[in-house]
């Protein structure tokens, strides 16, 4: 029998994450996080002082990127934002990526969240959820979720900053993010974290 994929995509801030974690423990899966990986290509090249949308330096930091990367304790923030959108937007940094996400689902199966999961990394989960909410309702939870960390933000500003990155996640040629055919919508906008997580076992029907 094949490793058991559930995919989960979705914009920022609408909860896919804290749910994919949950759901990941509930069925004994393992977790990746695939935001984590463009964010920490997107930090190496601003280490090196390069500009994220440039393709030579964002492809040399896909290369380079090692497990450690992924446990920096500034790949949350508006800049990694800004960058992790513009490093994803470039094919051959989704090319070199894209084998350590398969490689990490195949191994045993897997929860994986991001933004094209079920459209382009497995398409062919057995399982496929897309995870939104309102552009205030997620501009509200990242504004608190700095507050929770110490950093100061404008709600209005931290507002605009989601839906530039849902604009620009939309429109790039490379794996636009968009939900799955197959992938069954659930809209957190008014849900709370446990039910969210109830509503996800009702579509996912496991």
């Amino acid at each position: 029998m094949s490793p058991f994929i559930i995919a989960i995509d979705g914009p920022a801030a609408a909860g896919k994450g804290t749910l994919a974690r949950r759901l990941a423990a509930h069925f004994g899966l393992p977790y990746l996080d695939t935001g984590l990986l463009y964010r920490a290509v997107a930090r190496r090249v601003l280490d090196a002082g390069a500009d994220p949308a440039d393709p030579i330096a964002a492809e040399a930091a896909a290369r380079a990127l090692r497990p450690a990367d992924l446990d920096r304790p500034d790949l949350r923030g508006p800049p990694a934002d800004a960058a992790a959108s513009a490093v994803a937007a470039i094919p051959g940094v989704r090319a070199a990526l894209l084998a350590f996400q398969r490689a990490f689902g195949r191994a045993s199966g897997a929860v994986l969240d991001g933004r094209d999961i079920g459209t382009v990394v497995f398409p062919d989960a057995e399982k496929k959820l897309y995870v939104t909410a309102s552009p205030e309702a997620r501009g509200l939870r990242r504004w608190k979720e700095f507050l929770s960390r110490g950093v100061a933000a404008d709600l209005a500003a931290v507002t605009e900053e989601v839906r530039a990155r849902d604009a620009a996640d939309a429109a790039r040629s490379a794996a636009p993010m968009k939900p799955a055919d197959d992938a069954k919508l659930l809209d957190t906008t008014e849900l709370d974290p446990d039910q969210a997580f109830a509503a996800a076992l009702a579509l996912l029907a496991l």
